[in-house]
């Protein structure tokens, strides 16, 4: 909040306190100028205590430290300050009588007694102040570390986003610009589709990337055009095995997923295997359950996970994200062959 805006919230505060205080007195006896000249001075005072105590709070950091010692500042600071604005009150008062400006009825009660009863009133005025303006600080404080933490969260997100952007370049780009070098003179026609090809893939990772969620079907058509790059590469060494539910049109799932999974089957599977094998890609709707499921042939033993090249802390993160309750990853092993199972709300 600027401090034109504060001055003028703290102006409307306490001229408030004033006039509903004047309108209560009003029901007992007539206002008089020294009455209302009293009230406006307890206003200001009131305005200049509780800036003070702002300041103060801030400048220590009031709420930075323990509870116990925000308990004792507001149980001992509140009321010195209202003890200090009624004794200033009272010396505007006893010049304002000395010099003939003030004039209050006969039988006006005095003394130490009423002022400390005036001081008490006053402290419950600071109190309630303090406390409102305390929890505003606190809900901004909360608010703030929320957004802070969307912020840490967001940046982490990129970075990870960045890293599957990233991913798809090394692994199969710098073959598939090679074969595609080699298939220009040989088959210029098939040079073209693996072109679109190509470059739908790479569309599809700059700009899907950066959703939580995509259509299945936009997933099963990146992943059919890495697939048709990574036979134009490994040939008749590359098998495909497909296996989609009719029940799985229209649901969605965290990007590049199934990209994922299909590039380590082929990595550590296929290009480790002698003679190749068979990618096989297997998607199934159970109920609230989506289940995909590639294997590939290969080795593998449990407690092995980075040796698949897969990253299961990294993806099932994603998945504890995005993939909805009950999402998870597993890999299974049995007969020669690999399995990579993942489940997800669609």
């Amino acid at each position: 909040m600027t401090m034109r805006r504060r001055a003028a919230l703290q102006a409307v505060v306490w001229s408030g306190y004033a006039i509903v205080s004047l309108g209560m007195i009003a029901n007992f006896q007539a206002l008089t100028g020294s009455l209302i000249f009293v009230m406006l001075a307890l206003a200001v005072l009131l305005w200049v205590a509780s800036e003070g105590l702002r300041a103060l709070a801030l400048r220590q950091a009031w709420l930075e430290g323990s509870s116990s010692a925000l308990a004792l500042r507001l149980a001992l600071l509140p009321p010195l300050a209202a003890v200090a604005v009624q004794v200033a009150l009272h010396g505007i008062n006893t010049v304002g009588l000395l010099l003939g400006l003030l004039v209050f009825p006969a039988g006006t009660p005095q003394g130490l007694g009423v002022l400390l009863a005036y001081a008490l009133n006053t402290a419950i005025l600071l109190w309630l102040w303090m406390a409102v303006w305390l929890g505003v600080k606190a809900l901004q404080r909360w608010r703030q570390g929320e957004i802070a933490k969307w912020q840490a969260e967001a940046a982490a997100r990129e970075l990870e986003l960045q890293v599957l952007r990233a991913q798809i370049n090394p692994h199969f780009l710098f073959n598939a610009l090679n074969n595609l070098r080699a298939l220009i003179n040989e088959d210029p026609a098939r040079a073209r589709e693996m072109l679109s090809r190509l470059s739908n893939t790479l569309r599809h990772t700059l700009q899907h990337s950066a959703k939580e969620r995509v259509p299945l079907a936009d997933e099963l058509a990146v992943v059919r055009d890495y697939i048709a790059l990574e036979q134009l590469h490994h040939e008749e060494r590359l098998r495909v095995a497909w296996q989609v539910d009719p029940a799985t049109a229209g649901a969605s799932v965290p990007p590049m997923l199934l990209q994922l999974l299909v590039e380590n089957a082929i990595k550590h599977g296929i290009a480790r295997t002698p003679g190749g094998g068979e990618v096989g890609i297997t998607l199934r709707r159970d109920g609230a359950q989506l289940t995909l499921t590639v294997s590939n042939p290969g080795q593998w033993q449990p407690g092995s996970s980075d040796s698949t090249g897969l990253g299961l802390a990294h993806l099932r993160e994603r998945l504890q994200r995005a993939g909805g309750p009950g999402a998870d990853c597993r890999i299974e092993a049995a007969d020669g062959r690999v399995n990579v199972t993942v489940t997800l709300t669609p």
